[in-house]
Order: C-alpha cells, then sequence, then structure tokens
C-alpha cells in the first residue's frame, strides 16, 4: 500500500523544524524514517506534511559531561553500538543498540525516532528507563525535561506536544559498583522484542543493595519491576536467589499484557520472568545455560 499525500520540508534548525509544527497542523518529524514510514505505507499514520530534520548536525553525537551521557536524538543506532566512551560510561546503552533490529535499521535509526514512536516493541523504552533518562523537549514555549518514568504513555503515545521537538537524552554515567544488561525474546524476522527486560543492579561484594529492573515488549508502555527490585535488595546474587526475585514480575505487570499475532498475552506473561531472570544473571555475571 502507498501512503496518502503529504507535504514535505527540509529544515536547517530547531527552531524552523518547531515554526514549521506549528504552521501545519497534522505535521509528523521526519528522522531515520525506519518507525514512521512503515506506518504511513499502511496508512495507520496519515500526516498531512512530513518535517525533515534529519540533516540537522546539532541533535546528533554523543558526549559526557559532568557525570551526566548527552546522546543527540538524531545519532543512530549504530553510532551508539559503537562508541567506545559510551562503552565505559554506560554499557547498557552499547548492549541495547546492538541488538536492535539488523545493520540496515541499525545504520539509519535513529534513537529520537524510536523512543518517540513509543513501540512496545522496541528496545529502548525498557533499556533508557531502567536507567532514569531523561528527555529534553523543546518547543516555542521554551525547553523542559522530561523523566523516563513520565516519557511514556501508552502504545504510540508519549509526553512530547505536537509542536515540541526531542533535543537531547540525558543518561547519568554509571559507577564502578553498577551492574547491567539487557535481555530480550525477540522475534526471528524483525528481532523485536516480544518481551524485553533491562536490568541496572548495585552491587557491594557480591550484594545487590540497589537496583533498577524493568520490562519493556509486553506491555504498552514499559513498567518498573519493583516487586523484583524489592526481593533482591540485600541479597547475595546467586542462581537460587535470582530465580526467585524474578518470579515477582507477575505481580507488577497488571492487566495490560499485550497479546498480537506473534505471541498471546498468557505466553508473555510466561515470558517476562525468564527474561527478567536473563538479565540479572547476566548483569551479575553468572552462568546459567
Amino acid at each position: 500500500m502507498f501512503a496518502s499525500g503529504f507535504d514535505y520540508y527540509k529544515v536547517s534548525s530547531v527552531a524552523e523544524a518547531i515554526q514549521s509544527l506549528r504552521s501545519h497542523q497534522g505535521a509528523k518529524l521526519l528522522a531515520g524514517g525506519h518507525s514512521l514510514l512503515p506506518m504511513m505505507k499502511l496508512r495507520l499514520a496519515r500526516p498531512t506534511a512530513l518535517v525533515d530534520i534529519g540533516g540537522l548536525t546539532e541533535l546528533k553525537g554523543v558526549g559526557v559531561r559532568n557525570g551526566v551521557i548527552h546522546i543527540g536524538p538524531l545519532t543512530t543506532h549504530h553510532a551508539i553500538a559503537s562508541s567506545e566512551q559510551l562503552g565505559r560510561a554506560c554499557p547498557l546503552l552499547t548492549e541495547a543498540a546492538g541488538e536492535i533490529g539488523d545493520p540496515q535499521v541499525r545504520n539509519r535509526g535513529t534513537i529520537g525516532g524510536n523512543v518517540s514512536h513509543a513501540d512496545p516493541s522496541s528496545d529502548w523504552p525498557a533499556a533508557l528507563t531502567a536507567l532514569n533518562a531523561r528527555f529534553v523537549a523543546q518547543g516555542s514555549g521554551g525547553r523542559r525535561t522530561i523523566s523516563a518514568a513520565g516519557f511514556f504513555k501508552d502504545v504510540l503515545v508519549t509526553d512530547l506536544g505536537e509542536e515540541e521537538i526531542l533535543v537531547d537524552i540525558e543518561v547519568p554515567v554509571l559507577s564502578p559498583n553498577h551492574r547491567t544488561a539487557y535481555a530480550k525474546m525477540a522475534h526471528p524476522a524483525t528481532f523485536s522484542p516480544i518481551v524485553s527486560a533491562a536490568a541496572v543492579l548495585t552491587v557491594s561484594g557480591n550484594r545487590c543493595t540497589e537496583a533498577s529492573i524493568v520490562v519493556g515488549g509486553l506491555v504498552p508502555r514499559p513498567v518498573r519491576a519493583t516487586s523484583v527490585e524489592n526481593a533482591l535488595r540485600g541479597q547475595q546474587l546467586t542462581l537460587e536467589t535470582i530465580g526467585a526475585a524474578a518470579a515477582h514480575v507477575a505481580r507488577d505487570l497488571g492487566s495490560d499484557v499485550l497479546g498480537d499475532v506473534y505471541a498471546s498475552a498468557e505466553y508473555r506473561r510466561a515470558v517476562a520472568p525468564v527474561e527478567v531472570k536473563h538479565a540479572i544473571y547476566h548483569a551479575a555475571g553468572l552462568a546459567h545455560h
């Protein structure tokens, strides 16, 4: 199927992009296009205009300043996955980026386009929520910062306003006592997560003193697995304690588990504790196969 008709505008600055969004009701931003264009071809999205921000170099690149990682929204998944600087500052970022799609998707798709699309079947929402990331949005009224917990609202819905642009993604630099991992059951054709889990552990000796565990893929927006976190705190990280903690994830999922042609809601519920367990095992450095 072909997309419905639309106007096209290529902009040269963030300010110009915001003005274009204000001037054209129903317009959408075009970055890498790997999220929006398939929706347009299926006519699930019918923007009146596309505002192409792909050439804005000010929104590309990564850097670390004052203990905070800054990622430009137009940075590709491949650039993140291959960044030695990010690998040192936050290995979870490079790990999650390296598991997205295939080489074509990683080389063209952008982190900003991915999170702004807010598809549950994508990797970044769970990983960034576990890392307590912050999203900086800019609109005609200035800039504002949105926590990851408040950014993702529902299936394909974020807290971004219709005339706002994501201009920065901030992630705290991890300390030496942090351990992280990302695990997922992926669709074999698209490598999109059917169920995913991201783990950020604070470890002293071999004991977990703090945990941030987030599940994605099977729910409309990333869910913090607080029951699993509570069960991990103060525990020695062994196969037994991790398995027992992961089993608590069912308490956190609620009634909104998604079912579709790829996997039923019941199947996703059954897989969730397995992927949570895998993520924590990997973060703790435990062999489990």
